[in-house]
């Protein structure tokens, strides 16, 4: 009996301490964390409810990782490891299938070099972008055929999109760990994406607006005249030739929003064609006042437009020197960078209506195309088909004032060409700079002949506007690009950048809007705008002393560059910045209040009142851990032991106190 006790006992002390290399003792292993670059979907909210991602709750995300190919076969919440290609396929089906929904824990997104050349297209916006804007009754139209929808849904678990760095990473520590796999580990991810809005439970944003646990979506749009206005003058105000591009586009992901061609390309013609227009002399003596705006939160309701509009209403600092009875005319700049196809740059010029200061914008247009004639260029005015003007700013303008002229350049007529409008695919690749350099020729060249009012502008005078085609290519890798990105020589010659890889995505409003904000809440983009604008449209000052250190004296001057040197220079400009939020939001005693909707403000009413939610940490890491099914095992082996072992001593005692008592 003492025999076969002991035999058992030492079995399972050999079972133990010399498992089989599958099974070697959980306090062999070195587990070791590895972090992982990405750019996350967050959480937003409106006044109905929520879209984008988030933990599910208020602790960390643990599941283990999964290709996609092999996600029919788990039977647990797991992190899906999928390609750019299946991204689509993949959030298609966790739409329509709530149970396999049921099984994505998180997902993690690979990026792909050279993924448009493969990719017929893909568009995470509505095929008709913020229909509820429209100015007209055909809001099922499809300008984005191509449009999945998928990023105004909302995801209760966490969506990363992998850097490459971040990609090679994650490759290095599945690669590693396959080679060397026990049977009783698994590697898996961990998502840091707690949203403070799931933590408290404010699910929309007029609750999470009071709780305190998110923020407006906003920022600053910028204007500028050319040349400045002088706003001491006595003489008759000039009517106002409005040029306007947009700075801000959206993506699935919050801080991979590039935009290259959707809107960024109109930003940068806008920029270039400033900049060969501020080489002309004379421009204070033209019949019309040229003023430039460029609006930001375009992408989430219109909202830079619609604020400047409230702004020029109010008669505030942020829009003095403008009145709005005097805006003529609308000239948007839109989506340039694909109007290109078998060496000719195509352009279309979308109206409302027959006016004939709109008639007199096209003609002005294609006059501008004749002096171009080199260049082949051809603008043709849109399809009549169309139901009216595509998504753009110029729908704030025309719901305001229904009469104002107004005109969009797009490099499309009755669908977007862009087939990755607001995706992060929506990249340099994406746009052709050429494109760019004719978009802006044509707009300034437009601009000049409204402005002088001169039924025959000479050709040698159209012929002296030359847009820098070296300036345009500076802006597209100063502005799309990581490498220079915002550490470029052109961006540092005016701020000190806060990041180097650009993101075009409208931010928040961190502290009470103002026309003279604090240059720390203002994102590097709309810095870097405004002091390139405030430069382009100077005039010299009659003084000597140009440093910034003891302020500027007139109301006229602006300091620019001051964040190069600590000192700046002093510039008479006509540059402003203006607040960009929702009309529906009021800042008062520190926090921010949702107002009722106004009947006579038709946008407002619609306006879904964007917010972002708060958080403490973004972040995710992968590690291999133990199988729970061998945690049970251990514990298991490890009761059994401690059976047998008492049974075993019992045992021992009892023969020898037997013996001991024979003796």
């Amino acid at each position: 009996m003492a025999l076969t006790v002991f035999s058992l006992f030492f079995f399972f002390l050999s079972f133990t301490f010399h498992l089989p290399s599958g099974f070697s003792a959980p306090w062999n292993q070195c587990l070791i964390y590895a972090s992982i670059d990405g750019y996350p979907c967050v959480r937003l909210m409106n006044l109905s409810g929520t879209i984008g991602c988030s933990n599910p709750g208020r602790d960390k995300v643990v599941a283990p990782i999964v290709r996609f190919e092999n996600v029919d076969r788990i039977a647990e919440p797991s992190a899906v490891l999928v390609s750019l290609d299946e991204f689509p396929t993949l959030f298609t089906r966790i739409s329509d299938d709530s149970s396999f929904a049921s099984k994505v824990g998180g997902v993690l997104v690979e990026p792909s070099t050279d993924f448009q050349k493969k990719l017929k297209g893909f568009s995470p916006d509505q095929k008709f972008p913020q229909a509820q804007f429209a100015l007209y009754h055909n809001t099922s139209y499809e300008w984005n055929p191509i449009g999945s929808g998928i990023m105004w849904k909302s995801y209760n678990f966490p969506v990363f999109l992998l850097t490459e760095s971040g990609s090679k990473t994650l490759q290095e520590f599945v690669t590693k760990n396959e080679d060397t796999k026990k049977s009783y580990t698994s590697n898996v991810a961990e998502f840091d994406l707690v949203m403070q809005t799931v933590k408290s439970g404010t699910h929309d944003s007029e609750s999470c607006l009071k709780e305190e646990t998110c923020l407006p979506l906003g920022g600053y749009s910028v204007w500028s005249s050319l040349p400045p206005i002088n706003i001491s003058s006595l003489q008759r105000s000039k009517p106002i030739l409005l040029t306007v591009a947009s700075m801000d586009s959206a993506s699935f992901f919050r801080d991979k929003s590039l935009g290259a061609d959707s809107p960024i390309s109109g930003l940068i013609a806008l920029l270039a064609a400033v900049d060969a227009l501020s080489h002309l002399d004379g421009l204070g003596d033209l019949s019309k006042q040229l003023v430039f705006a460029v609006f930001t939160g375009e992408a989430w309701g219109y909202l830079g437009s619609r604020r400047f509009l409230v702004e020029l209403d109010m008669h505030s600092d942020a829009v003095h020197g403008l009145n709005q009875t005097l805006i003529e005319t609308v000239i948007e700049i839109g989506s340039v960078g694909k109007g290109l196809s078998q060496g000719v740059k195509n352009f279309f010029a979308h109206t409302k209506g027959d006016s004939s200061a709109t008639n007199q914008t096209v003609a002005a247009l294609k006059r501008a195309q004749e002096s171009l004639i080199s260049e082949n260029i051809k603008i043709a005015s849109a399809s009549a088909s169309n139901p009216g003007i595509p998504p753009s700013s110029l729908m704030s303008f025309l719901e305001k004032n229904p009469a104002i002229s107004g005109v969009v350049l797009e490099d499309f007529d009755s669908v977007f060409v862009n087939k990755f409008y607001h995706s992060h695919l929506d990249d340099l690749s994406n746009v052709n700079s050429s494109a760019v350099v004719a978009a802006a020729s044509l707009i300034a060249r437009t601009l000049y002949m409204l402005a002088s009012e001169t039924e025959d502008v000479q050709n040698s005078t159209l012929a002296a506007i030359n847009v820098n085609v070296s300036l345009v290519e500076q802006l597209l890798g100063c502005l799309l690009d990581c490498d220079p990105g915002l550490s470029c020589e052109l961006v540092k010659k005016y701020i000190s950048p806060m990041s180097t890889c650009p993101s075009h995505y409208v931010g928040v409003i961190l502290d009470e809007p103002s026309s003279a904000p604090y240059a720390g809440y203002i994102n590097d983009v709309p810095r870097f705008i405004w002091n390139f604008l405030a430069d382009r449209t100077s005039i010299p000052r009659e003084n000597n002393i140009s440093d910034c250190q003891h302020g500027c004296n007139g109301r006229d001057e602006v300091c620019v560059k001051a964040e190069t040197d600590g000192k700046g220079v002093c510039v008479l400009s006509t540059t402003r910045y203006v607040p960009a939020y929702s009309t529906r939001l009021k800042f008062e005693s520190g926090v921010w209040n949702v107002l009722p909707p106004n009947s006579s403000d038709k946008m407002g009413v619609v306006d879904p009142v964007w917010t972002e939610s708060n958080w403490n940490t973004i972040g995710m890491r992968v590690y291999t851990v133990q199988n729970a099914a061998y945690d049970r095992l251990v514990l298991f082996g490890g009761i059994t032991l401690t059976v047998f072992a008492y049974l075993a001593i019992a045992t021992a005692r009892a023969f020898f106190n037997k013996a001991m008592k024979r003796d």
